[in-house]
């Protein structure tokens, strides 16, 4: 059989390892000068004023949430149709989360959506660009500035999408921050990462502080300054810093972005163009107007016409070697959700209907024509 062809993985060249390699015999290890370099070439691939960099984008978001110092017992709304890291900032910050059902097209939350699951004490929005597809951020961003309430997009999937106005998601026109994600299966990778834009000198500040154990060495902020060893701990901090290595991989990686958002908008054409009136699959939809940078390909698929069950179809894919995955179970079904906040089946009907139907199959710059044209063959396979 030939190769396994996996959902989702990086692709590491000869000028990634280069760029890794010279940091590890010349440079710092961590909390060098390659890290401002990335955060700098970040921040202006996107459009925003500051940039920092993270260990990962989990601990991003905590920050992120954090840095709005929002009382505890107050409430934020995300997505459901998401990976839990989005929803878990808020209860690490002592916030009830709260969660928005889905448009049935794009999967993503609404402002309608939105409105409808927050309350009195809502004090943040998280929308999710699930796949890679932007938000309806206008109609968000309206509604927040009406309700007075900060948003931080979860742009862990959209590196490299734009809005309908051709700016690019991170630009942070729309909302206080934006955090990315460079886990291996995304666009881009620093190996495990993260990253928050932000436009706001106030905010870029705390969580300089909030990403290094809330230590500074800045004299304009240190309360006294004996000498040139001293440092201060001004706030309760984390120990999210990225590492020189992570960040040299990720400005390597951040070069060739173009590249790899134009390699998959190939591979989802040529998908699309396959799966077309093939009964039982309805292949992805992008909202007029987007340049969508999508980390995902998701089928929703009619497993009763099928004949076989998600389980069944994923098992005879794995046999002829392709890849597949389920992304993603909606967050307050997990147990520890229900038992923790009370969640049950039932409160976002579209995210559960998302759900029953989905299907991940593989999506990533490195795949080669003879790859795409095996997973097509054996998806269609699933029908005879």
């Amino acid at each position: 059989m030939a190769d396994f062809v996996p959902y989702g993985t990086q692709w590491i060249d000869d000028d990634d390892i280069a760029a890794v390699v010279d940091v590890l015999r010349h440079g710092n290890l961590t909390q060098g000068p390659k890290i401002a370099e990335f955060e700098n070439a970040l921040a202006k691939y996107v459009g925003a004023r500051y940039c920092l960099a993270f260990s990962n984008a989990t601990g991003a978001l905590h920050c992120a949430v954090n840095a709005l110092g929002i009382p505890a017992g107050k409430n934020g709304v995300t997505s459901p149709n998401t990976f839990v890291a989005s929803a878990n900032c808020l209860p690490y910050n002592n916030l009830i989360p709260r969660f928005a059902d889905i448009d049935p097209r794009t999967f993503n939350v609404t402002a309608e959506s939105l409105q409808l699951a927050m309350d009195a004490n809502t004090a943040v929005f998280i929308p999710v660009h699930f796949a890679g597809q932007a938000c309806d951020m206008d109609g968000i961003g309206a509604l927040a500035r009406e309700r007075g309430i900060p948003i931080i997009e979860d742009a862990a999937h959209a590196i490299g999408s734009t809005y309908p106005n051709g700016h690019k998601v991170g630009c942070c026109e729309h909302s206080a921050m934006t955090v990315f994600s460079f886990h291996p299966v995304k666009t881009m990778t620093t190996g495990e990462g993260g990253a928050i834009t932000t436009n706001d000198p106030v905010l870029y500040q705390e969580l300089q502080l909030l990403r290094s154990h809330g230590i500074t060495k800045d004299s304009q902020l240190l309360s006294a300054n004996p000498g040139p060893w001293y440092y201060e701990q001004q706030e309760l901090g984390f120990n999210y810093r990225i590492t020189d290595m992570q960040a040299a991989l990720g400005l390597s990686q951040l070069s060739k972005i173009e590249k790899f958002k134009a390699r998959r908008k190939e591979i989802i054409a040529t998908y699309n163009q396959a799966f077309q009136g093939l009964a039982g699959i309805v292949t992805p939809f992008e909202a007029p107007g987007l340049d969508s940078c999508f980390h995902l390909y998701v089928l929703q698929i009619d497993f009763t016409k099928m004949g076989k069950s998600r389980a069944q179809a994923m098992k005879t894919l794995a046999d002829v070697g392709v890849g597949s995955q389920v992304l993603y179970i909606p967050v307050y079904t997990q147990p520890w959700y229900r038992k923790t906040f009370g969640y049950a089946r039932g409160l976002c009907p579209y995210a559960e209907s998302y759900y029953e139907q989905a299907l991940s199959i593989p999506l990533y710059p490195k795949m080669t024509n003879e790859d795409v044209q095996r997973v097509i063959a054996a998806v269609r396979g699933l029908f005879q």
